[in-house]
């Protein structure tokens, strides 16, 4: 088994569809119809990007675990996203703050893996590259109107971006499985994302009206773990609900 790959396919995996099902979670709740709207679409884009991590994963592992399997009969600490996606919603500014951050870094991976040396990946890729686009585009502009809208619109995106911040260097970090693909060409290293990705950020924020918080915070402060199991509680309680009726039925067919 490529132990590599297959641990990057399911990190990517658990990251999408954590995600999704955060995004989901909006559903008959978002502040107006057309953002609960626009929230569903992009946890469907996420969560079939997921599904197609999951099956890489499934298929490099060969134990006959499928995309079903993996999502729902994991326990926490088997699932390897990143902690950022596992953040609860709060207000939507803090749900947006996660938003923007996450779909700058993921634009700018994948615009890296469409050239990767690994056809699966590639083709993973070029099919979510322009899904993830719009997202970028979609967050950086709700970014912008919110910062530099009301007094308390500003106030309350300040707060979220500075909230989300600590959890943005985690995105960049490399370790053993991002080393060997990189080496293989077939992922990029995640640290050489930081740059344009942060630049990218900064530019935003500025249209925005906000303050970027200090680079060596979310380089040097960053929360980390997630790739290697280690998640905060909320994960745990959106699994629960996530997986419960998989689990009390695991033979049932829909």
């Amino acid at each position: 088994m490529d132990k590599a790959l297959f641990s990057y396919a399911l990190r990517m995996g658990d990251s999408t569809l954590v995600l999704a099902q955060r995004l989901g979670e909006w559903t008959g709740h978002g502040p107006a119809l057309e953002e609960e709207l626009a929230c569903a679409n992009t946890a469907l884009d996420l969560l079939g990007q997921a599904r197609m991590w999951l099956t890489l994963a499934g298929e490099t592992e060969g134990q006959g675990r499928d995309e079903d399997r993996l999502a729902y009969h994991r326990d926490v600490h088997e699932y390897t996203n990143y902690l950022l996606v596992e953040r609860e919603n709060g207000h939507y500014g803090d749900t947006l703050a996660r938003q923007f951050l996450f779909d700058a870094w993921h634009c700018f991976l994948l615009e890296q893996l469409i050239e990767s040396s690994d056809e699966q990946i590639r083709e993973i890729a070029q099919k979510a590259h322009k899904e993830v686009l719009y997202h970028l585009r979609r967050s950086t502009d709700l970014i912008v109107r919110l910062g530099d809208g009301t007094p308390e619109s500003h106030k309350r995106m300040q707060q979220a971006i500075d909230d989300a911040w600590f959890y943005l260097g985690e995105l960049f970090l490399d370790d053993e499985v991002t080393e060997e693909l990189a080496q293989r060409q077939a992922v990029p290293l995640m640290a050489s994302l930081w740059q344009p990705c942060l630049e990218y950020i900064q530019n935003a924020l500025e249209r925005a009206t906000l303050r970027c918080p200090a680079e060596q915070d979310a380089q040097h402060k960053a929360y980390r773990g997630g790739p290697q199991g280690r998640h905060t509680e909320a994960l745990g309680f959106l699994l629960a609900e996530m997986q419960h009726l998989p689990r009390m039925y695991p033979d049932a067919r829909w």
